[in-house]
């Protein structure tokens, strides 16, 4: 369905796809040279710095904070899951752990041991665990933030990275507080007729907990504190989604990309991120796969690496999650069948793509890029295998783009069927926690 899609499409000039603008003049200096196979180089070269960034994050805290399913929830694993950093209620971090994603090994979340101990004093902490690695800090604290939380975090302000706050276990909070309503949620009516029943109200107390604590970062000299409150058990509740997109709209481009694929789709927002940032590669992808290794095609105007697009492919499916494994987690995670999740997905998945559907969805788009090829026309000489480009590009363009926009489209309904009418086990486990 999302191969037809292509047929008759055409794009403005206006909205071809952005690039850094440094890139864009070297590769309009290469095609107007005439020099195609230049241009697809460095369209390569720009790819292969973008798979090779680094992204390096620290996650500190006292123990029994919940560090370290932190570490395992931001890699999107369950405590319990193969890989994941060991929990538990003593200290278990005792020197600094890098924990590589699973899918993004240049992903790196490490767990570090809690400032203050008789190991890692205060005064020498940022020298002990390598401050320099760090690309950003992430403070834990189950209750309030104390005297070291807040001077690491005046010490990573002075030697200007970022650090971001999360107050953890706010579950256990809103299950403690439950207690003492009843099951409509309302206060047991009082003895006192001039007293009337308090509501419940699950916002106004997070919203307290999270007011507690900045007025707390704030007496202790932090500027502009932000937290922001996450459950042990689910880490798609509370602020979780809105960290992740708050730590993908602070990091500076080139580490956005990385730090991106390797989320979980744990809302609408983080998806819509991830096709916005994968967008940004379509142009790139489609000028390097009409380097070197390009063939033509049967049929077709149109010359271009097939064996790269496949690769492009089942890069764009296993960054939103529809690969076999992924889904498979999900389906776990979700305690749903994973025939459910499959039910909603039109696209092929990550291990259905193969050469002869690369070459299919080429043919299908073929006939609207054509009428794309006039702008090529407009800035490149019109020799060799320039005019080929201007065929080819359009052509690969619109099948990467399409193919992406049905894809993220997929993603969205998979996640809203692993939500829908889901109550999880962790709140099971804190009903029966709460039982007297």
């Amino acid at each position: 369905m999302q191969a037809e899609q292509c047929t008759g499409a055409a794009m403005a000039a206006n909205e071809l796809p952005k690039i850094p603008e440094e890139d864009m003049e070297a590769l309009k200096a290469a095609i107007g040279e005439g020099n195609l196979t230049e241009a697809a180089a460095k369209a390569k070269e720009a790819l292969e710095t973008a798979d090779k960034i680094t992204l390096n994050i620290a996650v500190t805290g006292e123990s029994g904070t919940g560090k370290s399913s932190f570490v395992n929830a931001i890699r999107g694993l369950r405590d319990t899951d193969k890989g994941a950093a060991e929990t538990g209620v003593n200290e278990t971090t005792m020197k600094t752990t890098p924990y590589p994603h699973r899918i993004y090994p240049n992903v790196i979340v490490w767990d570090l041991p809690g400032i203050g101990t008789e190991n890692f004093k205060s005064d020498t902490y940022l020298k002990q665990v390598k401050f320099s690695r760090y690309d950003f800090f992430i403070i834990i604290s189950c209750t309030r933030f104390k005297y070291n939380d807040i001077q690491l975090a005046q010490e990573i302000q002075r030697l200007g990275k970022k650090f971001y706050f999360v107050r953890s276990k706010v579950d256990v909070d809103l299950t403690n507080e439950k207690r003492h309503y009843d099951e409509e949620g309302i206060l047991e009516p009082s003895s006192d007729p001039m007293k009337r029943p308090l509501q419940y109200s699950e916002s106004s107390i997070l919203d307290g907990i999270r007011e507690n604590c900045i007025k707390g970062l704030k007496t202790g000299g932090v500027t502009s504190p932000r937290v922001f409150l996450v459950s042990r058990w689910d880490f798609g509740k509370y602020d979780f989604p809105k960290l992740q997109g708050v730590l993908v709209d602070e990091l500076p481009s080139l580490k956005r990309l990385a730090f991106l694929r390797s989320l979980s789709n744990a809302s609408k927002e983080i998806l819509e991120k991830k096709k916005q940032q994968l967008q940004t590669q379509i142009w790139l992808l489609s000028l390097a796969s009409c380097g070197v290794a390009a063939l033509p095609i049967p049929g077709l105007s149109t010359v271009c690496d097939i064996a790269m697009l496949v690769t492009s492919l089942k890069e764009f499916c296993r960054d939103l999650g529809l690969t076999e494994e992924s889904l498979a987690t999900l389906a776990r995670q979700a305690n749903k069948p994973i025939a459910e999740l499959k039910a909603v997905i039109k696209s092929p998945l990550s291990e259905e793509i193969t050469k002869d559907l690369v070459i299919k969805l080429l043919t299908k788009c073929a006939a609207g890029a054509v009428k794309y090829s006039t702008y090529l026309f407009e800035f490149v000489p019109v020799v060799g295998s320039v005019v080929s480009a201007a065929v080819s590009l359009p052509t690969t363009y619109f099948m990467l783009k399409n193919f992406l926009d049905a894809a993220a489209a997929d993603a969205v309904r998979v996640l809203e069927v692993a939500v829908e009418g889901d109550v999880s086990n962790s709140e099971k486990q804190h009903e029966n926690c709460s039982t007297p």
